[in-house]
């Protein structure tokens, strides 16, 4: 029993959030401090020293940044909701949950978590560039929007590093303590996960909505770009000699931020598309331990 929870942790807790969707979706308000601290703990496992620029670094941020725009302008014409969506399924940030992954896929763990850092850092500056180009907060001009969306943003991105750092300085001991727990930041994203998914299906279903093609097409655009993203980083880290770590940092997305960004600066139904994007990710990577568990065996 153990052993099946352990191979199907994610969609449980999908499972979990969505049949419980009234009582979880009034959880929502800790989404920002679970990100928060779920980055912190990523960030606390970091050293500067340990810090290294890999080619395939950049090639990973490349895809995410301009490919996400480019997609963006792409579908704008035919839909600005499904354009929005596919969006967000390319620039959202690797989770931090990702780097745990990694290590139980056999990947490179110090590759994907100093991706996580480069990838946030680089996300936190592309996204009040993004956003306003999309027409977000029409009232207000460029600059102004840029700046309300930076000064929301930023402290979940990039406050969780320096406070990282300043305990790894000021309070070892406490930083020691927290390493000692390597996947609290697991469990954390799985809470997350679940709080999520049943304030997105609780949305779905209060929502007397009849834009049902929208809806469709934005979790078929999900499941192509999750399919894409993972097939990409495996493909580009294959080239560098670690497919697994590659394929994770492009693949699995942190979708719980990028659910709460569509649902506070974007049509509301563009959330649809990284919450699909959530199922999608979490069926490849049960798939993905569950052959890895075998290959032990």
């Amino acid at each position: 029993m153990l052993k099946f929870i352990k191979d199907w942790i994610l969609p449980i807790a999908m499972i979990t959030g969505a049949l419980t969707h009234n009582w979880v979706s009034r959880l929502s308000f800790l989404t920002p401090c679970l990100l928060f601290v779920m980055l912190f703990l990523t960030f606390c496992k970091i050293s500067f020293k340990d810090i290294r620029f890999h080619p395939a670094h950049l090639w990973l941020l490349l895809i995410q940044l301009a490919a996400s725009i480019g997609l963006y302008y792409l579908l704008l014409p035919f839909d600005v909701v499904i354009a929005q969506g596919a969006m967000l399924c390319l620039l959202a940030p690797t989770a931090t949950a990702a780097a745990v992954i990694t290590g139980m896929l056999g990947g490179n763990v110090g590759f994907l978590t100093t991706y996580v850092l480069f990838c946030n850092i680089a996300v936190a500056i592309a996204v009040p560039i993004y956003f306003p180009l999309m027409g977000t907060h029409e009232e207000i001009s460029f600059i102004q929007s840029a700046w309300y969306i930076c000064r929301k943003v930023f402290p979940i991105l990039i406050f969780p590093l320096f406070t990282a750092v300043a305990l790894r300085y000021w309070a070892p001991r406490v930083h020691k303590a927290l390493l000692s727990i390597p996947k609290l930041a697991f469990y954390l994203w799985i809470a997350a996960l679940t709080v999520v998914t049943g304030t997105t299906v609780n949305f779905i279903i209060s929502r007397d909505s009849t834009e049902y093609r929208t809806e469709t097409g934005l979790l078929i655009v999900s499941l192509i770009l999750c399919c894409l993203q993972f097939i990409v980083g495996r493909r580009i880290g294959k080239h560098y000699g670690d497919p697994v770590s590659s394929g994770q940092g492009l693949g699995q997305k942190n979708t719980i931020l990028a659910i709460w960004m569509a649902q506070t600066y974007l049509h509301p139904l563009t959330a649809i598309a990284p919450a699909g994007y959530i199922l999608w990710q979490n069926i490849i990577n049960s798939w993905q331990l569950r052959l890895r568990n075998k290959q032990k065996q």
